[in-house]
């Protein structure tokens, strides 16, 4: 057994392991801007965590909640775990493989047709023993580094794993939050209708009023009764809304789908402008980029692998132990057995398998490095869409601001007007259906703003916190 782990030590100097692979950059073939076409560059500092941003307690409250119980988010970490032991299970042969075993056997010969006075007639047996311990070992030399490829290529993999989870982590950040903010919308709207229809309904009875004294014509009646039920359909289109999305949103908590969670009264205020830095630090944060940049470089260690399977196999077995008749002598070092053997395996002719294995693993690389190199462009681009988004939303918000503003202003004027028999009631009817559209127009304007910002940290990969220059 000493002979066997001397000649190890050295064989083991020469087959060190594999390391975790590092990251590596990409020519993708266009020129990339040192800072994005809409934002100034800043002096940041990454946070993956940006929700915090829109300073609700209790959005906090059920993203935290999703992250325990999503079953999106459990199986992009059960993969995980997965593609740990298989970076575990590819590393092993890196070490030599030791197993100990005991056996006893039992045996009984016979003896035919031997000359042996006395014992003509009957058949000749002996009863024999057999007891045995030993240590084997069995070790393939990682010469040419076919082993440590496939362990790079089982790492790598395993690194993508942790960005997929790191990615469905903050996917379903932003689908809560839009989720969240869609609740919060829809119970605003749906307050905004109702609201709508009692304003019509005052209306409706002060028409009634002067139809009934002959001041109004039934024209007047009818258009009233008509705009009221018509703000009643809005309002139960609305209820449905809000009742869908918040049931939506239940089944993205894992919770059961009804309709019963508490909102926040109003929608945040949207944080100050997010800074991007330049534009290939996204490279380093967003985390489908860096899965498909590790998937690249496990599929370009598969093709060093399958190179290295065309070069011989050098392989050591060994074994040590006792092996005797009477089992308490098994110990005994007297009846000490022992073995080394060497092999070296060749691959001559395989019909072209492993060249064919080769031109494969190469093909697979060249897919995996264009996906990436795609990935990066569509990264770029959703970042320069999503940031000319939030300043188009801004103008169209402002000018929707100053649009609700004289809207109800108009509207209740036209009210007064109209009590006072200044003003007819298509004039009244008008100004209450623009008052209520920009309104509702508003609220959404601001939700969709949110969305945008959403988009934007997903865009970037992650939240940011800036830093005085």
């Amino acid at each position: 057994m000493k002979r066997i782990i001397g000649w190890t030590i050295p064989l083991i100097l020469l087959t060190a392991c594999a390391g975790t692979p590092e990251r590596r950059t990409v020519d993708i073939g266009t020129e990339t801007p040192q800072q994005w076409h809409t934002l100034q560059l800043e002096t940041l500092q990454a946070d993956s965590s940006w929700w915090p941003e829109f300073q609700d307690e209790k959005l906090s409250n059920i993203l935290n909640e999703a992250f325990l119980r999503n079953y999106d988010l459990q199986i992009a970490a059960a993969n995980l775990q997965s593609a740990a032991s298989q970076a575990k299970i590819a590393g092993a042969p890196l070490y030599p493989q030791l197993s100990a075993a005991a056996n006893g056997a039992r045996r009984k010969q016979n003896f035919i047709g031997l000359p042996i006075p006395g014992s003509e007639g009957s058949v000749l047996t002996n009863l024999s023993n057999t007891f045995g311990v030993s240590l084997d070992m069995s070790w393939e030399i990682d010469l040419w580094g076919r082993i440590r490829s496939e362990h790079r290529s089982a790492l790598a993999n395993m690194q993508a794993a942790r960005a997929d989870l790191e990615g469905a982590r903050l996917s379903l950040a932003a689908q809560v939050s839009k989720s969240w903010f869609a609740a919060v919308e829809t119970q605003r709207q749906v307050s905004l209708a109702k609201a709508t229809v009692e304003n019509r309904r005052l209306s409706h009875q002060r028409v009634s009023e002067r139809y009934e004294s002959g001041l109004t014509p039934s024209l007047d009646y009818r258009l009233s009764l008509s705009s009221l039920a018509s703000s009643e359909a809005v309002f139960s289109q609305r209820q449905a809304q809000f009742d869908a999305t918040v049931r939506q949103l239940e089944i993205l908590l894992g919770r059961y789908p009804s309709a019963a969670l508490e909102l926040s009264p109003s929608l945040p205020t949207l944080p100050a402008a997010v800074p991007a830095g330049i534009p290939a630090d996204i490279l380093s944060r967003r985390p489908d980029l860096i899965a498909a940049e590790r998937r690249w470089l496990a599929a370009d260690a598969n093709v060093s692998s399958a190179k290295r399977a065309l070069y011989p196999r050098i392989s050591l077995t060994g074994s040590t132990g006792t092996s005797t008749d009477e089992l308490k002598e098994i110990l005994n070092g007297d009846f000490s057995i022992w073995s080394i053997a060497g092999n070296i395996l060749q691959p001559l002719f395989q019909g072209g398998r492993l060249r064919a294995n080769v031109k494969l693993n190469e093909s697979q690389a060249d897919i995996a490095r264009f996906r990436y190199i795609q990935a990066i462009l569509r990264a770029f681009g959703e970042v320069e869409s999503t940031l000319a988004r939030e300043g188009f939303l801004q103008d169209r918000e402002a000018a929707l601001r100053t649009a609700t503003e004289q809207a109800v202003a108009a509207r209740d004027l036209a009210e007064e007007q109209y009590a006072s028999g200044l003003s007819d009631f298509l004039s009244l009817l008008d100004a209450q259906r623009t008052a209520f559209d920009t309104e509702s127009q508003l609220l959404s304007v601001r939700r969709e703003r949110l969305d945008a910002r959403i988009d934007l940290h997903l865009a970037l990969g992650g939240g940011f916190v800036q830093e005085s220059e």
